[in-house]
């Protein structure tokens, strides 16, 4: 027996091809007189189910195409794909019955279908239902298909999940998020945590916090300077986000009817236009001018390899505002605040929020959320325990620690004990990076969530992704152990995310939390 490392057969190395050549095989095939067929997935771990798929698809045509998602647009929850997109590649190209396979670097599989334009599109009897297609896209993959030409059949066989079996037999997850699952799991929480999610729909959502141009100046170091003691880099790219309370309010658009935001903008700039032109479809902004300072502005000098951050600057003016200003943003509050089902506070402390706008969100809101922030320009100035009280607070266990002034003490002790004692407020969240999230619930028991991923891209902005999705489900009435697990998805999708590329979204997240509780 051979101790060599095992390689493709040639035969199966030659059916992996590109996406275009797959096309142009399509064509001629065509061409020839031949019907051409293809399926479409991300076929994880290929099972009996996947085998009888693909055998049905064969018998439709004359020739039979594979494509798969492409690794970095799996959105199947930590650790997934559990085998790289060579690896799935080959294993669907061992099987006899395929023609051809290829990696779709794109999000979505039209792009695929308008490239191979299939004569047949065969999916699994799941898909039949697009009621029941929590992702929409088998309407949109349907008129992809129907474009040119092309029917969609559906096949009727013994049908399995890759992610059922994958959490069922293969240990892929650390013990404690693998014992945190298995528990839900025992419990049915899927359905609730599903239900939980859609509850939110309907509602009306407003977000009062700092808006913050985050702008990454791609870098690659180039060594030490000769005459100098600095490093030098040279320049790669540069790419400017709406961040802030403006990706706050991207983030919870996709969950929630209507969101509207109150921010202040510096009067000397064009920040609005970029600002507004990448606002979501349902978000609403109304601003508050602030002349003579800037819209504050923190720009990152990123290692683009790897995302590594070097150093970053702060363009800002972090005083209180002038009255008159107060006076306008204190009144835009206590009118639009009564009509909102929950109003989101992201506070950065860069002056936008003093004592009197805290007065009427307190007074005014229905449901208050609310973050303070703790950073490098406000450290130890900007604590949640100035909000006398509030519905929900989410804070990070850094920020927990600075408002009751202990750094060593057990972080449940933080949490449950001495946090409640410093503000009024019955549900809370410390989240806690690597280590994932406490929840805290007056009325019950405390609970520590896991984290979902270790694969980190880009932690800027993952709080809050947190608070801005946990926020409604809270004042939907939602368990905090349900509300906490959704927020730890949402912030493990974050942080694959480069600075405010994309925004959380709905669709993606219910995968994510369905596929982690198959």
């Amino acid at each position: 027996m051979s101790n060599e490392t095992s390689s493709p057969s040639p035969a199966a190395r030659d059916k992996v091809q590109s996406i275009e050549s797959l096309a142009e095989r399509a064509e001629k095939a065509r061409e020839a007189g031949k019907t051409v067929v293809l399926c479409h997935g991300v076929f994880d771990l290929v099972h009996l189910g996947h085998v009888r798929h693909v055998e049905a698809a064969r018998r439709e045509g004359d020739i039979l195409f594979v494509t798969l998602t492409a690794d970095r647009f799996v959105n199947k929850g930590p650790g997934r794909p559990i085998f790289s997109e060579n690896m799935r590649a080959e294993m669907l190209a061992a099987l006899a019955c395929v023609d051809g396979v290829g990696v779709n670097h794109g999000s979505s599989a039209e792009s695929v279908l308008d490239a191979i334009k299939p004569d047949i599109y065969v999916k699994g009897s799941d898909y039949e239902n697009p009621d029941e297609d929590i992702t929409g896209k088998i309407n949109s993959e349907r008129e992809a298909v129907e474009r040119h030409g092309g029917r969609v059949v559906f096949t009727k066989d013994i049908t399995f999940s890759s992610s059922s079996l994958i959490n069922r037999y293969l240990d892929v997850y650390d013990p404690p998020l693998r014992d945190c699952l298995n528990s839900l799991r025992e419990r049915d929480a899927l359905n609730d945590i599903l239900e939980l999610i859609e509850k939110i729909k309907d509602m009306k959502v407003l977000l009062v916090g700092d808006t913050i141009m985050d702008e990454y100046q791609f870098v690659t170091p180039q060594g030490k300077a000769q005459k100098e003691n600095i490093i030098a880099t040279l320049f790669r790219g540069r790419e400017e986000y709406a961040g802030g309370v403006i990706a706050a309010a991207n983030h919870v658009a996709s969950f929630c009817r209507e969101v509207e935001i109150i921010t202040g903008l510096g009067g000397e700039t064009d920040d609005e236009a970029f600002i507004r032109s990448h606002l979501r479809d349902n978000v609403r902004l109304t601003t508050v001018s602030m002349p003579g300072r800037p819209t504050t502005r923190k720009t990152r000098y990123v290692e683009p390899s790897h995302t590594r951050k070097m150093f970053e600057v702060y363009v800002m003016d972090d005083a209180p505002l002038a009255a008159a200003q107060v006076k306008v943003l204190d009144q835009l509050i206590a009118d639009r605040a009564p009509e909102f089902d929950v109003v989101i506070v992201t506070d950065f402390g860069h002056g936008l929020v003093g004592p009197s706008t805290i007065d009427v969100l307190v007074k005014h809101s229905r449901f208050l959320a609310v973050n303070a922030q703790t950073n490098s320009g406000n450290f130890g100035f900007n604590m949640i325990t100035k909000y006398p009280k509030a519905d929900y607070v989410c804070i990070d266990a850094p920020e927990a620690r600075l408002a009751v002034g202990d750094k060593f003490s057990d972080i449940r002790d933080v949490v449950g004990t001495m946090l409640p004692k410093r503000i009024e407020c019955p549900r809370m969240i410390v989240t806690h990076g690597g280590h994932g999230c406490y929840t805290y619930d007056c009325a019950t028991e405390m609970h520590r969530i896991p984290a979902f991923t270790k694969q980190v891209v880009d932690t800027v902005g993952a709080g809050d992704a947190f608070l801005a999705v946990t926020s409604p489900l809270v004042a939907a009435g939602g368990s905090m152990e349900h509300v906490g697990f959704i927020g730890n998805a949402a912030g493990a999708m974050k942080v694959g995310i480069v600075g405010h590329r994309k925004s959380v979204e709905k669709v993606p997240l219910v995968k994510f939390v369905t596929a982690l509780l198959k």
